[in-house]
């Protein structure tokens, strides 16, 4: 009963104050019971405006570092406006707060000094099989969702977005990774890049990253799209925005609105 209770607890609509500008955010929040993780993990649900008055379906966001006190109000309210203005359609946004974040966002690594930013590192397959297998059946089961996902998130996040979409491209529609970490394990995904790039896709996938002017992850980058230019996967669209004005800590906030209308831009009209 107590177990019970505390699911209740934390299913209650949650009402946030967006850092950016003091407007507020209405999210229902609630967690899963992970087997796959052995840990409680937490999710930030936001629907448009639009959700309770018709019986449409929408497509959803999977919004990486997405806490409260994390990526997610700034996101939700740069989201609402695109929606408002008409420069994407309406969208459920699925923030996935973190728990042990280096953990869940990187792969293996040989490299010793990589090893040293967490106690743990190293789990991003693991964290992945939650989101396959665990969160969307619990987001298809609460909300009314279509087929269509996309994935966003930035830094180490962008680094998982990638890998992501090397070795498991089926599980997303949509790719956003701003700044992604390629730098992780000596840049092994792209060094290895045409072992892991799949060479066709059996839907359409978009993919749009971003660079800043930090070195360690402007060289991968740029690494990235001159492989993606010479590759020409079938059923490929993909846009790489190099952004040397902005730095590591800047990049997000300047740019997540061109990423979203990029990625949506004549998406979603069936």
């Amino acid at each position: 009963m107590k177990a019970l209770l505390l699911f209740n607890f934390w299913s209650i609509v949650f009402i946030g104050l967006s850092q950016e500008s003091n407007k507020i955010i209405t999210t229902d929040s609630f967690v899963i019971n992970s087997k796959l993780l052995n840990e409680v993990r937490k999710l930030n649900v936001w629907t448009p405006p639009n959700y309770n008055s018709v019986k449409d379906s929408f497509p959803v966001i999977y919004l990486l570092d997405g806490g409260i006190k994390e990526d997610y109000p700034h996101m939700i309210e740069t989201i609402a406006k695109l929606i408002q203005s008409k420069d994407i359609p309406p969208l459920i946004v699925v923030g996935i707060e973190n728990t042990q974040r280096r953990r869940d966002l990187t792969g293996f690594t040989e490299i010793e000094s990589d090893k040293e930013i967490a106690p743990q590192v190293g789990g991003s397959e693991q964290f992945r099989s939650f989101i396959e297998k665990e969160l969307f059946s619990e987001i298809n089961l609460r909300f009314r969702v279509t087929n269509k996902r996309v994935i966003l998130g930035e830094s180490l996040a962008g680094l998982f977005i990638i890998e992501t979409f090397f070795l498991q491209a089926n599980l997303f529609d949509y790719y956003i990774a701003i700044d992604p970490s390629l730098w992780w394990n000596a840049h092994h995904l792209i060094k290895n890049s045409e072992k892991l790039l799949p060479q066709s896709f059996s839907n359409h996938k978009k993919l749009w990253f971003a660079g800043s002017n930090t070195k360690s992850i402007s060289k991968h980058t740029k690494d990235f799209a001159r492989i993606l230019k010479s590759n020409k996967a079938p059923n490929l669209t993909w846009k790489y925005s190099n952004e040397p004005k902005e730095d590591h800590s800047t990049i997000y906030k300047a740019i997540k609105d061109q990423a979203l209308k990029w990625t949506f831009c004549n998406e979603f009209n069936d």
